[in-house]
């Protein structure tokens, strides 16, 4: 018997993006390893100290409870309210997890953030199948590689679009907007609600009559092009779900190294002050150290009430030394602080080269001193961070690192080593 029928041939999209956003991920992450704390609400604080609400579940969320929040307030108002010390390791290890399992569908794949990333799915569809298919095989991807934890899925033909759409329902959500309907789609959405377009820019767009995408429309892109320059051409396409922006499969040259810790509200002890100051010179040095870097201007910055109260200071030479950092600290607290109430430490390589320039012959001290940092390094590599330390950082905060938005699997952006 002939079969008379026919296959219906689906057609393939032009482009294809898929945006994946783990749900309160460091809370999921949490729960998936304490059953007990299923369904319940929990909030993660920067260690046992912390007073102020990193990320919460959504459990949580639905008593009012959001990121920011100080911890006493959270209890407060959401009843049976848990905190949890943030174990930053371990989260790294479950994105790492997730973000290389996502690498086996396909090679175009952008680590947005620690629980984000971007995917290029457009050259997959003749293997995988159609973008929807792809979407749901995204979700199951994330699920398994974890161990169990849910995210939201967006997808559309432009990155912009698709990080739209991947909010629209959450938690374990997924959203399709196909490129066809994206510039209906967003036509009603306000421009600031995109990824990308921040206040500033969303005050200039409302002096001209845009507050929506559609709005767009009546301002050329010329405008924004000769105010902007690329940006601005880019930020105009986005309102129309056009956004060129390709998924970057690689990581920049670092623009500058830092590392930040926030302190008791109003330390004023200058003993505490140098002891935190220490800590972030330290693990700057030890960073552009790990990438053969150097960098020849420091800055140095103490948050206070009015904003960073900030220097920065040139090396010459250029320096991977943390005593070298340590001395312009000292320098900063006898001549810029004036006894302020602080609230945060920052301490930043801002033009990290690399390590490659000729040391003063007449200085044989720096060849001693850079095997010296290699073993130390070495040793803090196997055995962990700090397990060879200045004396002082005994008396350091026990609060964790913290993962930074910009926080990569690899590269200099490895800002938290994975256990």
């Amino acid at each position: 018997m002939i079969n008379h029928s026919v296959s219906r041939v689906i057609p393939l999209w032009p482009r294809a993006i898929i945006l994946v956003d783990m749900n309160a991920f460091f809370c999921s992450v949490e729960q998936m390893d304490h059953p007990e704390w299923q369904g319940r609400p929990i909030g993660i604080t920067n260690g046992a100290q912390g007073t102020c609400i990193i990320t919460c579940s959504y459990e949580a969320r639905a008593y009012g409870v959001r990121t920011g929040m100080r911890l006493k307030e959270a209890k407060r108002i959401c009843p049976g309210f848990i905190q949890v010390p943030a174990h930053p390791e371990r989260y790294a290890r479950v994105s790492s997890d997730i973000m290389a399992a996502l690498a086996h569908l396909t090679p175009d794949l952008e680590i947005f953030s620690v629980d984000e990333a971007f995917l290029d799915v457009t050259h997959c569809q003749r293997l995988l199948g159609p973008p929807q298919r792809i979407a749901r095989l995204v979700k199951q991807t994330v699920l398994e590689a974890s161990g169990g934890v849910l995210c939201s899925v967006g997808l559309s033909g432009d990155k912009t679009t698709a990080k739209y759409a991947a909010k629209l329902h959450k938690p374990n959500g997924l959203t399709i907007i196909p490129p066809v309907r994206a510039r209906a789609t967003l036509a009603k959405v306000p421009v600031t609600e995109l990824c990308g377009i921040a206040n500033g820019i969303g005050r200039y767009l409302a002096e001209r009559g845009v507050h929506t995408c559609g709005d767009m429309r009546r301002l050329p892109i010329g405008d924004l092009g000769q105010r902007f320059g690329n940006p601005g051409r880019r930020i105009w396409l986005m309102t129309q779900g056009l956004d060129p922006d390709p998924v970057h499969t690689g990581v920049d040259a670092p623009k500058s190294i830092g590392h930040g810790k926030v302190m008791p509200p109003n330390t004023r002890d200058p003993e505490v002050i140098q002891t935190f100051l220490l800590h972030m010179a330290e693990k700057v040095a030890a960073r552009l150290r790990l990438h053969r870097f150097r960098a020849s201007r420091i800055f140095i910055g103490l948050r206070i009430d009015t904003g960073f109260l900030a220097h920065k200071y040139r090396c010459n030479p250029p320096t991977d030394h943390a005593p070298d950092i340590v001395r312009l600290c000292e320098h900063y607290l006898r001549h810029v602080w004036a006894g302020q109430g602080c609230h945060q430490v920052q301490i930043t390589a801002l033009d990290p080269q690399p390590a490659g320039y000729q040391m003063d012959f007449l200085e044989p001290q720096h060849e001693r001193r850079d095997r010296l940092n290699q073993a130390m390094d070495a040793v803090n590599r196997r055995y962990g961070e700090f397990t060879l330390a200045p004396t002082r950082l005994l008396a350091r905060s026990r609060m964790p690192n913290v993962i930074a938005p910009a926080w990569k699997p690899f590269g200099h952006r490895e800002t938290i080593l994975q256990r």
